[in-house]
């Protein structure tokens, strides 16, 4: 490999402003971005003007806050934007204060300064006292009062908070004996909703819609369960975003057919809700897990809605009136972070083949979303490997589905193979652009991206393939597409490396242990003991193990059996293992566990571990020097 050890990829570009939790309001568009130059990365909230790419960004908050969320633990979007008469409130949760703020901005119609688009006439208001509490930021505002979700010591909330006082204490308006979420209102505010799930399940396995009607003063008058025999009398369902389109027509998408669809319900009679129209689109997903907050694929009114639903692998764009659909686009898209609308503007951040994420702004008014199908630069296309569809029987003979990528230079007579488990386990592998694969891909290997079953975005039962499997079928699927790959003489059979962060480290280690297709295992943040995983992981996600294993009082021995870190003795083959020591996710005490056993028996292995680091790497110099180690481990255990 040393002619590969001189080759270049192109680098993304660190300095590229990443347009994260995106929103629009009048003509101003903002995001999440990270402030420059601090030894401790802080997130700050930045806007400009919608579609002025040459506009300076203007920073909304300043050096003195870290804009996070944290709610259920996987946090999501940190702030919002409300519209009051001709205003605009930023509400966003600070992590350096634990409290809530406020600041209230004028658009200025004619800009005098550079990078000043927002006017403020005071100072940043705390509408909370400090308190540890993990705040959602789906509000709803009323008459001076402002509604949202809280979590407060393992325990979710609905509250309400005046706007115009400062440092007060959350006033608890119904103490849920569940999770909850996706809170929204009408346009007048006197109608709720809202989504319920146990603690034993996940949102996207089963959870239920609500309603509630609220008074002048801020009271719940009436809950009603929304409840209907063509949906969810009989069967586990999903409800996903429910999202007010007017005063009384509120659309969702929801599973009952096995693929997340769109429904369209009439709430004019909380006590009488009407199914005013079901849409049913096979192989069409208008939904995704939820685990994060504030994931949105509908964003508009009834006048204008805009929805995005994946399609196979792509993505499409509809555009709805009245509950009609009027027009709809194919995007150019393998993934969408974030989509928002006001009146016809629209705002998306996506991704195509080989290209990086990107933000698009389109207007309907004017037409220009014909623009938007041409915007994507696909020039830096060629200079990447470009995943091709690869579909192989898996568990069960089941048609499965995998992403290969080949090797951009053709360095060995059979090259090298690295296949990606991804994490979750429901996650997917979309096709993104990573540096990672651009990495192998320019060294002469072939990368596979498994989208074993349990993944997303190919259906209800798709995803519950896994179900009580997990351990098994993810790793027997990561082990059938390299028999494939083998059978048809593409890649090299005595060099085959697995990679798993998180949840695929534990489907890399046991397809390792398993069998002789892998030679090498390199895994970010690995689940290594699912009983420690079950006694010690965050609340939002202790009930994921019981549909991924079984009940644990039921099923504890399979918790030991699947487990990577009791199969250690039988493990000969090297595996390298990164960690860092603030995961608040999976302990990095696991990994310093399986160290001391690991190296006795297997001198070739090494367990690097970062101070700095938690779930999910961040600090670039780590993340160059994992790559770094990652290729000298695979060249010399591979002997390349």
């Amino acid at each position: 490999m040393s002619n590969a050890k001189n080759l270049k990829i192109k680098q993304i570009d660190t300095k590229k402003i990443f347009f994260n939790e995106l929103s629009i309001m009048k003509n101003m568009i903002f995001w999440v971005g990270v402030i420059p130059n601090e030894e401790t990365p802080k997130n700050a909230i930045f806007a400009r003007p919608f579609n002025d790419k040459n506009a300076i960004p203007q920073k909304l908050t300043d050096d003195n806050f870290h804009v996070k969320s944290n709610f259920h633990g996987y946090g999501g979007k940190s702030y919002q934007c409300i519209e009051v008469h001709d205003k605009v409130y930023l509400v966003w949760i600070d992590q350096l204060s634990k409290a809530l703020w406020l600041k209230i901005f004028r658009v200025q119609e004619v800009v005098e300064n550079d990078n000043e688009y927002l006017l403020c006439d005071d100072e940043p208001r705390q509408l909370t006292e400090s308190i540890e509490i993990n705040f959602d930021t789906s509000f709803v505002s009323k008459n001076n009062l402002l509604y949202g979700l809280c979590e407060i010591e393992q325990r979710d909330y609905l509250f309400s908070l005046n706007l115009k006082k400062t440092k007060q204490e959350i006033r608890k308006i119904k103490k849920f004996d569940n999770f909850v979420g996706n809170l929204s209102s009408n346009i007048s505010a006197n109608l709720l909703s809202w989504i319920e799930w146990n603690t034993a399940s996940m949102p996207w396995e089963r959870n239920e819609l609500f309603f509630a009607t609220i008074d002048n003063d801020g009271e719940i008058e009436t809950i009603k369960k929304f409840s209907n025999k063509l949906i969810n009398e009989d069967k586990n369902v999903s409800f996903f975003q429910p999202y007010w389109l007017s005063e009384n027509i509120l659309v969702c998408s929801e599973d009952s057919t096995g693929w997340w669809n769109l429904l369209f319900l009439d709430i004019t009679d909380i006590k009488n809700i009407i199914l005013k129209k079901k849409i049913i689109k096979p192989l069409t997903e208008y939904g995704s897990p939820q685990w994060v907050s504030g994931i949105s694929f509908f964003s508009g009114n009834i006048k204008n809605l805009f929805c995005v639903a994946k399609k196979e692998n792509g993505w499409v764009l509809e555009h709805y009136q009245n509950c009609e659909c009027i027009q709809e686009l194919k995007l150019p898209f393998c993934s969408i972070s974030d989509l928002d609308a006001f009146g016809r503007k629209l705002v998306i951040r996506g991704c195509s083949f080989g290209c990086s994420d990107e933000l698009f702004e389109c207007d309907f008014e004017e037409q220009s979303h014909n623009k938007l199908l041409n915007e994507i630069n696909f020039e830096a296309v060629n200079e990447y490997a470009r995943p091709a569809s690869f579909w192989f029987k898996g568990f069960n003979n089941q048609s499965t589905h995998s992403f290969i990528y080949k090797p951009l230079f053709e360095m060995f007579t059979k090259s090298p193979l690295i296949v990606r488990a991804h994490s979750g386990p429901t996650a997917c592998f979309d096709g993104s652009l990573n540096s990672e694969v651009q990495h192998w891909t320019s060294r002469g290997f072939t990368v596979a991206e498994v989208n074993y079953g349990g993944s997303s975005g190919f259906g209800r039962e798709y995803r519950e393939r896994l179900n009580y499997k997990w351990g098994i079928l993810d790793s027997y699927d990561c082990k059938a597409l390299v028999l494939e790959l083998i059978r048809l003489n593409l890649v090299d059979s005595s060099k085959v490396a697995i990679l798993g962060n998180s949840a695929g480290g534990l489907t890399a280690i046991n397809a390792l242990c398993d069998g002789d297709f892998f030679k090498v295992a390199i895994c970010k943040y690995p689940v290594l003991d699912l009983n420690d995983m079950y006694e010690n992981t965050h609340r939002f996600e202790k009930g994921y193990l019981n549909s991924l294993i079984g009940e644990y009082s039921k099923f504890r021995n399979q918790y030991k059996r699947r487990s990577p870190i009791y199969k250690i003795n039988k493990l000969k083959k090297p595996v390298l293992l990164f960690h860092g020591k603030k995961d608040l996710v999976i302990s990095y005490k696991n990994t310093l566990q399986i160290k001391e056993k690991l190296l006795k028996s297997n001198k070739n292995s090494e367990v690097i571990i970062f101070d700095n680091e938690g779930h999910g790497f961040k600090n670039t110099n780590n993340k160059k020097q994992v790559l770094i180690k990652t290729q000298e481990f695979i060249e010399k255990t591979l002997d390349i």
